[in-house]
């Protein structure tokens, strides 16, 4: 497998079984959102995957964030293509290796997860059907080359953010829904009063939105 991961394997056994592919945030690792696979519906495969740069004991990145001398933070647009490239081959991976349903994957991404959820299902969106993107925002210099021509008509996005964010600011997670929505892509956008976290509330609303949108 191209990535290391944690799977909590379907309660309920179909013929094949949607997938909810965890994605973690810049300095945690596959443990971080695997707490919480216990709470998601049974019929799922939840498998939550590490990133590939090790940044220290059990931290882990999708890609490098560099700071200049005038603390502006850059990131890494090569690891991160890279990152995407390797989620999608992952993908393509837990698709042959277990019954998983190739129409009904979703990926859960929270922060720098959150921003590589985007940039793999507007790459390649016959790989992923819906994402929960949490607390991140839309780079559009992460996608692949003519992007713009892909057939998003079965791609559903739930994004949230927290509007007191002190690590994303509130304003980056906005743009993200009118150039979504020229897209014509099927996109719910929630705000939570809380920082750079998931809110009880917007875990009830995502699992919702899942129940409302398999």
């Amino acid at each position: 497998m191209k990535l290391n991961y944690l799977i909590r394997e379907p309660k309920i056994k179909l013929d094949k079984n949607p997938l909810l592919l965890l994605l973690h945030g810049y300095g945690s690792n596959e443990q971080d959102l695997f707490s919480f696979a216990s709470e998601l519906p049974d019929e799922y495969y939840v498998i939550s995957a590490r990133a590939p740069y090790d940044l220290m004991y059990q931290s882990y990145a999708w890609y490098a964030i560099n700071f200049d001398a005038d603390e502006n933070k850059f990131s890494d647009l090569e690891q991160a293509r890279s990152s995407r490239d390797l989620i999608a081959d992952f993908i393509d991976e837990l698709t042959q290796a277990y019954t998983i349903d190739a129409q009904k994957v979703t990926l859960i991404g929270f922060s720098q997860g959150c921003i590589l959820s985007y940039a793999v299902a507007l790459s390649y969106p016959e790989k992923v059907q819906r994402v929960v993107a949490m607390s991140g925002y839309l780079n559009l210099d992460m996608m692949t080359e003519n992007y713009t021509q892909n057939d998003f008509s079965n791609l559903k996005i739930f994004a949230s953010h927290g509007t007191v964010d002190q690590v994303i600011p509130v304003e980056w997670a906005r743009k993200a829904a009118p150039i979504l929505q020229q897209l014509k892509i099927d996109i719910t956008y929630q705000e939570y009063p809380v920082g750079h976290g998931v809110a009880p509330q917007n875990f009830f609303d995502f699992r919702n939105w899942l129940a409302q949108t398999l």
